[in-house]
């Protein structure tokens, strides 16, 4: 990927998250202004980047990571967008946290600026915000999106 490909895939990705801000948290749900969780955010963002939704995740539960042990939110990942290295990730990337040390990440956001992030989380419509260090220090994976056709 160019640069500037790569550049404008992640400004892409910035706007169109933008304009999910406000929708309510609803668990599984990915309908722009309707309701949606972390994923469906995710979901929705790359459906309207590539004209397709990915794969659909299973039913799943709110405290799925603790109950399966399993990396499925990073493998999911691993299909539809690029890894790269945590110090790497610029605004329009996508990261992963880890509530706690050998639990699977299950958490995601899109980077919006340096130490920003738009995501929803349980009883918080889609907001953007800073990236605390809370939150900063459980970051375990980052992705990229492929770049976009112009």
């Amino acid at each position: 990927m160019t640069a500037d490909a790569s550049d404008r895939t992640r400004a892409r990705v910035v706007a169109l998250a933008r304009t999910w801000l406000a929708t309510p948290y609803h668990h599984q749900a990915a309908l722009k202004g309707v309701g949606c969780d972390c994923l469906g955010l995710l979901r929705g963002v790359y459906a309207e980047l590539y004209g397709c939704a990915p794969e659909a995740p299973p039913p799943y539960s709110p405290s799925w990571a603790e109950d399966h042990g399993s990396e499925t939110l990073r493998e999911a990942a691993r299909r539809h967008l690029e890894e790269i290295p945590i110090p790497q990730a610029e605004a329009g990337d996508v990261l992963l946290f880890r509530w706690r040390d050998g639990l699977p990440a299950k958490h995601c956001a899109i980077l919006s600026g340096p130490s920003r992030m738009i995501h929803a989380y349980d009883g918080h419509a889609v907001l953007e915000s800073g990236i605390p260090p809370a939150w900063s220090r459980r970051i375990a994976h980052a992705f990229r999106f492929p770049e976009i056709a112009r």
